[in-house]
């Protein structure tokens, strides 16, 4: 009898055993490009660039992944240090515009990633293109494309002097798919330290006053201004959407001190916020 019970535990044992290497031997692998689209490919005399984003790139705020190439293997670089410099090359100058650090989306991975925001559109005489630097042990390489920038049918991004005298760039950024409820709702506040030095502003409050213009400029329920968790970071708030149509998201920037850089509260004959976004879904 105490052999046969031995003889059960000792198959019960195996099979755990086996059934937990199967579990470990099926583990799908991370598909790393999943809801990406590639928008531009580009090449130097060593690598090929590749650009992905989640939606396509217009004015406003484009989140946008970069993977590298090694051309004479065929293999995905996964230790390169990586910086950008996106530049809008008008007719009388030349500027840059916000953008983030590069980098690694996950250790094991191939992607590299940051957002930036082009504040204005292209158009027939004027364009934006895009300058990847890297490095890979030790050795610095470097690739510019032009980047096609269309204009945004929605307005996601306002760029204006507040009551400072400084040039402030706040731009949209999440969510990418409004809904009817409380959703989150991220943005960007930026201004301009030079042409080619947009950083984060730290400390300021963006108030949120979503309203319906069609439907009597009504308002909703339950907003949360937006402000900073952390320095250099973007703003987080929550932005009340009741039912779907039109809706413009009026805003008013504001200092730590308390002053009001752009855009009016609304109330009586006060309509709408000189600052603001809008969309319709």
């Amino acid at each position: 009898m105490k052999t046969q019970l031995k003889n059960i535990v000792a198959v019960v044992i195996m099979a755990l055993a086996l059934t937990s290497c199967s579990k470990d031997d099926s583990t799908t692998p991370v598909d790393e490009l999943a809801e990406l689209t590639k928008f531009k490919e580009f090449t130097n005399d060593t690598h090929t660039i590749e650009l992905y984003s989640h939606m396509s790139v217009e004015q406003g705020f484009n989140e946008i992944k970069i993977r590298i190439k090694d051309n004479a293997t065929e293999e995905y670089v996964k230790n390169a240090s990586v910086s950008w410099l996106p530049l809008m090359h008008m007719t009388t100058m030349t500027h840059s515009c916000p953008k983030s650090e590069v980098e690694k989306v996950s250790t094991d991975g191939t992607l590299y990633e940051g957002y930036i925001v082009f504040q204005m559109p292209q158009n027939a005489t004027e364009y934006w293109d895009l300058k990847i630097d890297y490095t890979i042990n030790g050795v610095s390489y470097t690739a510019t494309t032009p980047i096609d920038v269309t204009a945004s049918i929605a307005r996601r991004v306002n760029s204006f002097t507040g009551s400072d005298g400084v040039k402030y760039i706040v731009a949209y950024a999440e969510p990418h798919h409004p809904a009817v409820t409380i959703n989150d709702m991220v943005v960007g506040i930026f201004k301009m330290q030079d042409m080619m030095t947009f950083p984060v502003v730290d400390g300021y409050t963006l108030k949120i006053d979503p309203r319906m213009p069609s439907m009597g400029n009504h308002g909703s329920p339950n907003n949360v201004n937006a402000t900073q968790s952390e320095s250099g970071e973007l703003y987080n708030g929550k932005m009340s959407l009741t039912m779907t149509g039109y809706w413009k998201i009026n805003l008013q920037l504001v200092k730590p001190d308390g002053t009001v850089l752009k855009g009016e509260e609304i109330a009586g004959d006060v309509t709408e916020s000189s600052l603001y976004f809008d969309f319709e879904f």
